[in-house]
C-alpha cells in the first residue's frame, strides 16, 4: 500500500499550470494538475484511455468535444479518451485537479463484486477468480 496526500502536489506557478506525478503503475497515471485563475490546458486526448477528473479545489469550465460544462469543489468528470478535452480556471481562486489515466486491460476488471457467504466463509467472487 501507498498513501499520499493531494496537498503535497499542489505546486502553482504564475506561468503556467503545473502536472505533479503522485503514482505510475503498468498503463495506470494518476497526477494532480494546479492552474492559477486564468490558466488553461489545451485541447488534447488520450486514445486508448478513460480519464477521471476530480476537482480537488476551486471553479472552472471543462470543455469537452466543444460543450463547456462548469465544474466546482468536489465535481467528478469521465471522459473517453477519443474525445477532446480542455480545461479554463475562469474562477478567481487557484485550481487543482486529480487525474487518472486508466486502461482496463478486461471487461472482467470493470464489474461490481458479489460477496456471499458460504458456511462461515465469506468469498468475493470474481469473474477472473471463478
Amino acid at each position: 500500500m501507498e498513501k499520499n496526500s493531494v496537498k503535497a502536489y499542489q505546486e502553482f506557478s504564475e506561468e503556467r499550470f503545473t502536472k505533479r506525478i503522485i503514482y505510475k503503475k503498468g498503463e495506470t497515471t494518476a497526477f494532480v494538475l494546479n492552474f492559477m485563475p486564468g490558466q488553461q490546458l489545451p485541447v488534447h486526448k488520450h486514445p486508448g484511455t478513460e480519464v477521471y477528473l476530480y476537482v480537488v479545489t476551486g471553479t472552472g469550465t471543462f470543455i469537452v468535444d466543444g460543450q463547456e460544462t462548469p465544474v466546482s469543489e468536489a465535481d467528478l468528470v469521465h471522459v473517453g479518451g477519443d474525445e477532446e478535452l480542455a480545461f479554463n480556471n475562469n474562477g478567481s481562486e487557484p485550481v487543482s485537479l486529480y487525474v487518472v489515466l486508466s486502461k482496463v486491460p478486461s471487461e472482467q476488471y470493470a464489474k461490481n463484486t458479489i460477496i456471499k457467504r458460504k458456511g462461515s466463509k465469506v468469498a468475493a467472487l470474481f469473474a477472473l477468480m471463478a
